[in-house]
């Protein structure tokens, strides 16, 4: 017999597989194909389905009604259906005269209620092939899945082996099926559409011709897109109608995943001109880890850290939303809660609003999200109050540890959006303390320590111990798509080999393959500038290496001809070759140095776009608090002219096309229509790949990213972003044996005593330190002796002194999180440092180094390098290196001469100029005649006199005039034989010219 290769073979495979599960085959023939093409309905399963579970109130409406009480319910049914949507009438059901009929039932939670499981099984599954659904044409379906006669899933099928893939399916359902006929129309009768073939799967909730827009719903295979060879005989897809599809999964899906998303249209003024909605249906590895941590919770209960390793624009955020309501919702054996409360951590705004219009709808009550926005004692009655999900920033916990110092044990789950931002230092170990209510005895108990050998002093220094470590009564479950080595320890799950891992992926590099997130290396341009300074002062100072060549590199960063010339490259860049991308929506980012550039780039732009009369370019800045340029004082909302939380939405309108940011906006910022990025600040590691990633968001179309680079290599870049394209583990697990390299290391230095350790402790754990005024004066006293001490030592010694302490103290700080492990001598030095190191004095390094008036800006260029992809390498996945300790020692800071250093970088920026590069002798020289200081100057000295003045302003106007011209003619500066004798003639010609 030949084997079956057909598009008929595949359908006929999956339905047998969906019948095995709970599914009933129906043929929609005769009267039901009549009826359904008329309402979109199977009428008779829908009618069959009211009759069976809720027989008392169809009776009812029987009355009400009379014979014709069918018909009448019907058109009640899909008038809701219309009103208010698919979703809100299977979750709620539809009201009718009085009585509310339920369109379908939802599996309970356990099955002690008898009548609730009874009605369960009483939903009707059907899967019905080649569906006709109109008579205007003759077009079917491959499959429709039923749920009580409404047709809650489509699938267009097609098999490789007949030279039709799922592209063709996309393209079937997005072309051939109309979205204005009923079947089809957004939201009233199909929650989901799925386009499948024997190896990938995609979906969307919405036909739109040529606008739908479909999403991939595929596992992944070995860290790119697609799926994984199945085990057994089956197709790679198989787990869509095995697991997903199931009555079970997919009743799931209704009534507890799927939302409606509902976004504002505004016009260019920012006035709301209508309403977006979306029906949110989990992608593969959303509605994966969610059920997997549940199940994992369900389990093993409260205590354990999950690390969860999702790409930027993965949706992240409403992965946490479903994850959030279902902690919130969860109980154990017993029924009881599992935990009395979750709180989600973020410093995103957006996740406030959408996860509680998301739990709302799935709850319908509200009540249950309280976003923390005023004090920690609105926090703390949140938790007090069992809140089931509570909204909250990081900073806040540290204020409320004594305000809930009262709270009865209690479990929780504490959600981290972002974990490498949100998950270290003292803020993360107040957060567990405030959580954990653990018994002193408990950790005596867990830890085997001796009650008797400890004196009460010892007792509290292990009660923190143990509070800043695990707690069985607080689960974390980490979000972050760019894990650092103390995130993967703290939060990972140890595999087979003992190194942590993250609990769940979806990677970088599956998320660009599949065209879920761009790809934002794949457009890269960079610039490398050259410049030259000179001293303008007659000695030659010496000055520190390190703190000079830092402040010379930012003295041309923030040079007037320096922002002025890179102001006019981003500008005519973007307009020129951006800002008709995205159907002429596209915007794009400035990533500065620090706040000050932030403000004289804003400045610079808005003079630029005016003296340019471009009418179509305005710009907005963002940065934190107050800036000092000079005398003026800055804030971003004076300068936007609107408020900071304005900033987003404004920027999202058609007003404004270009954002300067300053840290602000780097991480976290969702725009869909970012499309290039101008970045004039050194990135590295998790900050290039957070920053570069805001341009990643995919929207109708976008299809490409662009980013110019004034400062990083194309090669550092790719090292930042390779450990973070696949999977992404851990070396090793640090050893908490090197606190006693560091402790070894900073003894000989002989600056602290046993008794002065133990003595700040005791003021610590006793709360005399914060109590007392008098207990503060006696831990100054002890630390004074420290401080006299250290300042004996050498100024080498004193700064390898305080380099040890500080990173003893760091490193201890992270060990606590992620190691059983208690020395108490270890914490007492902890203890003693945190306080000794703010007093230790500032040493000369530190100090700051100004030289601006010694120096002046010769010339500057910039000239692209780089221009193409950055390309990433497979490899399956990247170990990262965990805590290490390295001996710290004296780290000199040479004196050198002013002169060497600008040699030195001159030397590294410089380039050999060519004849083109020559300033127009004779357009400076007009310059110097339209000014009215030379004049003066020339009028009212001798030439001898002049010609000191006229040398000092001379580059002042070379500088001025490269500005304007689009060649730097530069010979003139480099040549000094030359520069002397244009000079010398030229000073003659004003000198004259000037006096007649």
């Amino acid at each position: 017999m030949a084997m079956d290769t057909s598009e008929k073979g595949f359908e006929m495979n999956i339905e047998a597989e969906l019948i095995t599960r709970g599914y009933k085959k129906r043929e929609l023939e005769g009267e039901a194909s009549i009826a359904f093409k008329k309402h979109a309905i199977d009428v008779e399963e829908l009618f069959a389905f009211l009759e069976d579970t809720q027989e008392k109130r169809m009776r009812t409406l029987e009355k009400s009604y009379g014979p014709s009480y069918k018909e009448e319910v019907l058109k009640r049914i899909k008038d809701q259906l219309h009103k208010q949507g698919l979703v809100e009438c299977l979750r709620k059901g539809i009201k009718d005269r009085g009585v509310t009929l339920n369109l379908a039932y939802n599996k309970p939670p356990t099955d002690m209620n008898k009548t609730l499981n009874e009605q369960y099984a009483k939903n009707r599954f059907n899967v019905a092939r080649q569906v006709y659904y109109s008579d205007k044409h003759n077009n079917s379906l491959d499959m429709v899945l039923f749920l009580n006669g409404l047709p809650l899933v489509v699938m267009e099928l097609k098999n490789p082996l007949t030279n039709q893939t799922v592209e063709h399916a996309m393209k079937q359902l997005k072309f051939d099926r109309d979205p204005r006929e009923q079947l089809f129309k957004f939201n009233e009768r199909v929650a989901v559409y799925f386009a499948v073939d024997t190896d990938e799967v995609f979906m969307t909730t919405k036909l739109d011709k040529g606008k739908t827009y479909f999403l991939p719903f595929n596992k992944g295979n070995n860290g790119g897109k697609g799926n994984p060879l199945a085990y057994g005989n089956t197709y790679r897809t198989h787990y869509l109608w095995e697991d997903i599809l199931t009555p079970d999964s997919l009743l799931d899906i209704v009534y507890r995943f799927i939302f409606i998303k509902k976004d504002e249209i505004k016009d260019s003024n920012g006035e709301t001109i209508g309403e977006r909605q979306m029906l949110i249906f989990p992608r593969y590895h959303q509605l994966d880890v969610v059920r997997k941590l549940e199940a994992d919770v369900a389990k093993n209960l409260v205590g354990h850290n999950y690390l969860i390793q999702h790409s930027a624009g993965s949706g992240k955020t409403n992965s946490i939303s479903w994850l959030a309501h279902r902690l919130a919702k969860q109980h154990d054996e017993n029924n009881e809660p599992i935990f009395s409360s979750v709180i989600v951590i973020t410093d995103r705004r957006v996740l406030d609003k959408q996860l509680q219009d998301a739990v709302y709808q799935l709850e319908h009550k509200a009540g249950m999200v309280e976003p923390i926005d005023k004090d920690s004692e609105q926090l703390a009655r949140a938790i007090n109050n069992e809140t089931r999900i509570i909204i909250t920033t990081l900073q806040k916990f540290p204020f409320i540890l004594e305000k809930v110092a009262g709270l009865e044990r209690k479990k929780y789950a504490v959600i981290i959006d972002e974990a490498h931002s949100s998950q270290g230092g003292k803020a993360s170990t107040a957060l567990t303390n405030v959580l954990s209510d653990k018994t002193l005895e408990a950790a005596y108990e867990e830890d085997r320590i001796a009650e008797e050998n400890l004196d009460d002093v010892d007792e509290k220094i292990v009660e923190a111990i143990m509070k800043s470590g695990k707690q069985d009564n607080v689960s974390f479950f980490a979000f972050t798509a760019t894990p650092k080595p103390k995130t993967l320890e703290k939060f990972g799950t140890k595999g087979v080999d003992g190194k942590p891992v993250a609990f769940h992926q979806y990677t970088m590099r599956q998320a660009i393959e599949e065209g879920f997130i761009l790809d934002v290396l794949q457009n890269y341009t960079t610039y490398k500038t050259f410049w030259k300074i000179a001293r303008t002062v007659e000695d030659d100072p010496e000055v520190s290496k390190k703190q000079a060549t830092k402040k010379l590199a930012q003295y041309v960063s923030l040079h007037p001809h320096s922002i002025a010339q890179k102001t006019e490259i981003i500008i005519e860049h973007y307009r020129n070759f951006v800002q008709r991308k995205i159907g002429g929506r596209a915007k794009a980012m400035v990533v500065t140095a620090s706040r000050l550039h932030a403000v004289r780039y804003k400045i610079a732009f808005d003079k630029y776009i005016n003296e340019m009369g471009y009418d179509d370019l305005k710009t907005v800045v963002a940065f934190s608090g107050t800036v000092k340029d000079g005398e003026i004082n800055y804030t971003e909302p004076d300068m936007n002219n609107f408020s900071e939380k304005e900033l987003p939405e404004k920027f999202h309108s058609d007003e404004y096309k270009v954002l300067l940011v300053a840290e602000k906006y780097q991480t976290g910022f969702d725009e869909p229509l970012l499309h290039t990025m101008y970045v004039d600040k050194p990135l590295s590691g998790i900050k290039a790949v957070q920053t570069l990633s805001r341009l990643n968001r995919t929207c109708p179309g976008k299809d490409d990213t662009f980013v110019l680079d004034f400062i990083n290599d194309p090669e550092d870049i790719k090292a930042s972003f390779q450990p973070y394209y696949e999977s992404t583990s851990l070396s090793e697990v640090t050893d908490p044996n090197i606190l006693y390299d560091m402790q070894a290391e900073i003894e000989p230095y002989q600056v602290f005593t046993e008794d002065e350790v133990q003595r700040v402790n005791e003021l610590e754990v006793t709360g005399g330190v914060k109590k007392s005024t008098k207990a503060q004066t006696e831990l100054n006293a002890l630390l004074d002796k420290g401080v006299e001490r250290y300042k004996k030592l050498s100024e080498e010694e004193q700064q390898a002194f305080k380099q040890a302490a500080t990173k003893f103290t760091r490193t201890y700080s992270f060990v606590l999180q992620v190691v059983t492990f208690i020395d108490l001598e270890l914490h007492k030095l902890y203890i003693y440092f945190t306080y000794l190191l703010r007093k230790l004095p500032r040493d000369a390094g530190d100090k700051d180094v100004y030289l601006a008036d010694d120096v002046a800006l010769e010339y500057y260029r910039n000239q692209k390098v780089f221009e193409g992809s950055i390309e990433l390498e497979k490899t399956g996945g990247h170990e990262l290196d965990p805590q290490k300790h390295g001996a710290g020692g004296p780290v000199e800071d040479e004196k050198v001469r002013l002169s060497s250093i600008l040699d030195k970088l001159n030397e590294r920026f410089g380039t050999d100029f060519t004849e083109t590069d020559f300033l127009s002798r004779e357009q400076v020289k007009e310059d110097m005649l339209n000014s009215e200081d030379i004049r003066q100057k020339a009028k009212n000295n001798t030439k001898e006199n002049f010609k000191f003045a006229f040398e000092k302003t001379f580059m002042d106007f070379v500088i001025d005039r490269m500005s304007s011209n689009q060649k730097f003619f530069m010979k003139i500066l480099e040549n000094e034989e030359f520069k002397q004798a244009i000079m010398e003639d030229m000073m003659q010609e004003v000198y004259v010219e000037v006096n007649g």
